[in-house]
């Protein structure tokens, strides 16, 4: 889930097409090239570069190049190529590349989105694709997650943990989530060193709290915290070391599985390390969601 600067919410209802369309030899509709440009404008500005089915781009000119395709490519010989039966979930779906991708190999998806914008653009792009009976966009918080009783096959978290203010908790929530496959993408710190121990108890038990020296080695793990904005985004709050990434999926409950790409891990449920809000804690989770706990009310 990128930001970016967003002048004028757009939706499906209000685009404005002066020009008629074809009809194919079958009696489909085919659009014409010119009315498929014009409503592209009227939904911009965009992020997801989609490639229409017909060869219209929908972001050409993209500072990132052809995003997120180049990282669909690192990805997808990682995920099966046949997902019928599979429910998958697009968390920051943005216009919904990554949904259509895994709609195209067979699953139901669905994605979520806080912004109406990028939702406008993934409905749109949805009946471009006609992919309409396969995926389903919602508004949502990832934390509004934590009210649901769904889980799914596949879940893709990728590029919103650090716009997250709250990121523990919302991985603690999606963790919950996961019944298979989870392919997580962060901004990261430099490095990817591991420190070989964060248990301070271990080292020096005889110290206690007073010991805390260790957590300034390179490979520790840790979080930089951002006060105001970083790239020009103020929505970017934190950026986790490799370290740090994969202590919080061990914590929430998870077992890294390879890593697709750079930033990226892929991950699935580990049954034998659960995460301490699944057990022991699990109070502490219901009540920072507004679930009721078995604590007693103030």
């Amino acid at each position: 889930m990128f930001m970016m600067p967003v002048k004028e919410k757009t939706t499906t209802e209000n685009i404005d097409s002066n020009e008629p369309n074809l009809l194919a030899a079958n009696g489909a509709e085919v659009r014409q090239p010119s009315s498929l440009n014009h409503e592209i404008r009227q939904l911009g500005p965009w992020f997801h570069n989609l490639h229409l089915p017909s060869g219209i781009q929908t972001a050409p000119d993209h500072a990132f190049g052809d995003f997120p395709a180049y990282k669909w490519q690192q990805i997808a010989a990682h995920l099966p190529d046949e997902l019928t039966g599979w429910r998958a979930l697009d968390i920051g779906c943005n216009a919904g590349f990554y949904s259509f991708e895994l709609a195209k190999r067979g699953a139901q998806v669905l994605g979520i989105d806080c912004d109406p914008h990028y939702l406008a653009q993934a409905r749109w792009a949805a009946r471009q694709f006609d992919l309409e009976d396969r995926v389903e966009f919602k508004q949502t918080q990832i934390y509004d997650l934590a009210h649901s009783d769904l889980t799914f096959d596949l879940v893709l978290f990728m590029g919103v943990f650090y716009h997250l203010r709250y990121p523990l908790l919302g991985l603690d929530i999606v963790a919950q989530k996961v019944k298979r496959l989870m392919v997580f993408q962060t901004m990261t710190l430099p490095g990817e060193e591991v420190y070989a121990t964060s248990d301070l108890a271990l080292t020096d038990a005889a110290n206690g709290l007073n010991n805390r020296e260790e957590m300034h080695e390179r490979g520790w793990p840790k979080m930089a915290f951002i006060e105001d904005t970083f790239g020009s985004d103020c929505t970017n709050w934190w950026v986790a070391n490799h370290a740090g990434i994969e202590a919080m999926l061990r914590s929430s409950g998870l077992r890294v599985l390879g890593y697709p790409g750079h930033e990226m891990y892929l991950c699935e449920p580990d049954p034998d390390h659960p995460s301490c809000v699944a057990t022991w804690n699990a109070g502490e989770l219901l009540s920072a969601t507004g679930q009721p706990s078995s604590q007693p009310n103030l």
